[in-house]
């Protein structure tokens, strides 16, 4: 279950920081700092995304246990 996490997270991660980012630069307020509020954004998503990568595939261990490929 670890590698498909870590599989999980790579493209959660990508997916979540790039949503923080782009979140950040099409709201006007919030990129008073870019220099220092991008990699912020980045680096929250991709903390964001590790608990949810181990929820999802916590969940498709789970499911997949009763099938045979």
């Amino acid at each position: 279950m670890f590698k498909v996490a870590i599989l999980i997270w790579v493209m959660l991660g990508t997916v979540l920081a790039g949503s923080a980012v782009t979140a950040l630069l099409t709201v006007q307020g919030l990129v008073a700092s870019p220099m220092k509020d991008l990699p912020l954004a980045a680096l929250a998503g991709v903390i964001v995304a590790m608990p949810l990568s181990y929820l999802v595939a916590a969940k498709i261990s789970r499911n997949g246990r009763g099938r045979t490929a």
